[in-house]
């Protein structure tokens, strides 16, 4: 998957100014708050085709993406409850600089960043299986449709 990162390559993390993180930290936020509407929305489709797809044999995907989607929430809220965390953390840094403590933090910052990014891929990858498989019911369904209205026309 492609590189979803926000900051500029190389050593930013540990150069950036405490308020440069901070305003980084608030945009994965945002993009989190973002994706968990989005989830929302997917689990509607999923349950308004539902039935559809399980027609297509397709038990097995319905069940792979409905699970994905668990985990999609799930993690939602794990990355939202952290990043508040982090953001509390970065505010105190702002106000009050520790250097070893943000030598630490810079660390934790990485990781967190690396977990929001592996999330955003998995959460694109689902979301793109999901239109697939809801697509390929609606061009069935609008087939039929067209299928019909020609024979009731004749």
């Amino acid at each position: 998957m492609g590189n979803y990162r926000k900051r500029p390559k190389g050593t930013y993390i540990e150069e950036a100014t405490w308020e440069e993180l901070y305003s980084l930290t608030k945009h994965w936020k945002a993009d989190i708050e973002f994706y968990k509407d989005d989830s929302m929305f997917l689990h509607h489709l999923m349950d308004k085709y539902f039935i559809w797809i399980i027609e297509k044999d397709a038990t097995q995907v319905v069940k792979t993406l409905q699970d994905n989607l668990k985990k999609i929430d799930k993690k939602c809220e794990d990355l939202l409850t952290r990043i508040d965390k982090h953001l509390l953390q970065l505010a105190y840094l702002v106000e009050q600089p520790d250097r070893e403590e943000g030598r630490m933090f810079r660390l934790e910052h990485t990781h967190l960043e690396d977990e929001f990014h592996e999330f955003t891929a998995f959460f694109r990858g689902n979301r793109m299986a999901i239109f697939t498989a809801v697509e390929g019911v609606v061009l069935n369904e609008k087939v039929r449709h067209l299928l019909g209205n020609l024979v009731d026309s004749e």
